[in-house]
């Protein structure tokens, strides 16, 4: 680090002394600078590598260093670009937004992965330094991923390991999944709210967004039946389980109601099942792939929630021509997913700490959730939570008629406070302002101040 600095001030002194320089101008050799600013000539190498970066000198083998002068550079103009792009598909503001939650100055009130102490990070060094030395895992796997991998994660969804498609993350899921099931224009139906990453996949496949009205039990049916036949969609997004951002479990009763709507209209149910493994009060039910043994369920299933966000792996569960085409569209991007990952992933799931871990994440998730559910309820007393989550990451919270959310999550940012705009979580305009908080990324303390910080942004 202190040769880095030595060698920046270098650079910026030599930097000042080009300015004075005409183009072709030699400078002098390394030992000369060496002795000159008393450095070693690694250091004067190190400066010079960056000027030479930044285009102010070239380096010529064998004869020196010279000046390149100073240099008019054109101002690039893109305008063409506008015209060959066509319009966006891709919301940028929801993008970014979704993106770039991660920064560790921030209190992350709103960010949809484990804080890292309650991620198996001893297991995974421990696992992974072993699999990095493993022959097979520089080898190439099958593009649908190691047959050891998909037969451990077919088991929960009663499914056949040939029925499993191993992909890089559940996002990447979502947009196989949108992209193959569904024609470019055509519709599909989501729950509302819903998680932005799947709007942003329906956009980028090119897919039109039909929104349905969800209540504390999920989707409502005969809204969803009244949408299928005004739109004739194909495809219907929904997360049964904990739901993001409201926490929601699908009932029983209408499960069994939007599986036999999509049997009656021909169509495709993508379940995002992100957070199986986040149950908190009781089990998550069973997959809704599981009672659809015709293909009209396609599950998308991800590692990345329960363990660690840089385990970028997580499954498609797809039957018949859908599952065929899933895996032959998968050559076309990427041929697989790194076997590190997988055979790291696969260790973890077959060991005796993968049981300890969800446990003790369980565990501590619940005390997380009480301790934001009561830092909200003392201290923000006009917001109000529709429902409290039994599982998940995170919390739906609705603010007082008339509050510009966009306005709160601005303070909020600048107090050093990450909150979710509920904008965000529609396809269309959204009935009332919500934020959504998370209390799985968040120690105690944490929660309890970025609450305090909130509170004291309605006191001004």
């Amino acid at each position: 680090m202190i040769q880095n600095n030595r060698s920046a001030e270098i650079a910026a002194a030599l930097s000042a002394r080009l300015l004075e320089m005409s183009a072709g101008t030699k400078l002098p050799g390394v030992r000369e600078l060496a002795a000159e600013f008393r450095a070693s000539p690694a250091t004067i190498s190190a400066a010079l590598a960056e000027l030479t970066a930044l285009g102010k000198v070239r380096a010529e083998p064998g004869r020196g260093t010279f000046a390149l002068g100073r240099q008019r550079v054109p101002e690039p103009d893109f305008a063409w670009q506008s015209q060959a792009l066509g319009p966006l598909r891709v919301d940028p503001d929801r993008a970014s937004r979704l993106g770039n939650y991660g920064s560790p100055h921030l209190i992350p009130l709103s960010w949809g992965y484990l804080a890292p102490e309650l991620q198996p990070g001893s297991e995974l060094h421990r696992i992974g330094a072993r699999a990095a030395k493993s022959p097979r895992t520089w080898a190439m796997t099958p593009p649908a991923g190691s047959v050891e991998l998909r037969r451990v994660l077919a088991a929960e969804y009663r499914a056949d390991p040939s029925e499993v498609l191993v992909v890089a993350g559940g996002q990447q899921g979502l947009v196989y999944a949108m992209r193959t099931l569904a024609e470019p224009g055509s519709t599909v139906i989501t729950e509302s709210p819903s998680y932005p990453g799947a709007i942003l996949a329906a956009q980028s496949a090119g897919l039109r967004i039909a929104a349905v009205p969800s209540d504390d039990h999920g989707i409502l049916v005969d809204q969803l039946a009244a949408e299928l036949e005004r739109t004739r969609a194909r495809v219907i997004y929904l997360q049964p389980s904990y739901a993001n951002p409201t926490g929601v479990v699908l009932s029983a009763e209408r499960r069994r109601a939007v599986v036999a709507l999509a049997v009656a209209h021909g169509a495709f149910i993508i379940e995002d099942d992100w957070a199986r493994q986040l149950s908190i009060d009781e089990p998550a039910p069973a997959p809704l792939f599981a009672s659809a043994p015709d293909g009209h369920v396609v599950s998308v299933m991800t590692l990345s929630k329960p363990i660690s966000p840089g385990l970028r792996l997580g499954a498609i569960i797809a039957r018949g021509p859908a599952g065929e085409r899933l895996r032959a569209a998968r050559v076309a991007d990427d041929l697989c997913v790194a076997p590190v990952l997988q055979e790291t992933a696969l260790e973890l799931l077959t060991s005796g700490a993968w049981q300890r871990h969800l446990k003790r994440v369980r565990s501590e998730l619940a005390v997380r959730r009480d301790v934001l559910v009561e830092a909200v309820t003392s201290s923000l007393p006009a917001a109000r939570i529709p429902m409290i989550p039994r599982g998940g990451l995170h919390l739906w919270l609705r603010l007082p008629h008339g509050t510009d959310t966009r306005e709160v999550v601005t303070a909020a940012h600048a107090a050093g406070v990450l909150v979710g705009d509920g904008r965000h979580f529609y396809a269309d305009e959204p009935p009332a302002p919500y934020v959504r908080l998370s209390f799985g990324a968040a120690a105690e303390p944490e929660l309890r101040e970025g609450v305090r910080r909130l509170a004291s942004l309605q006191q001004r």
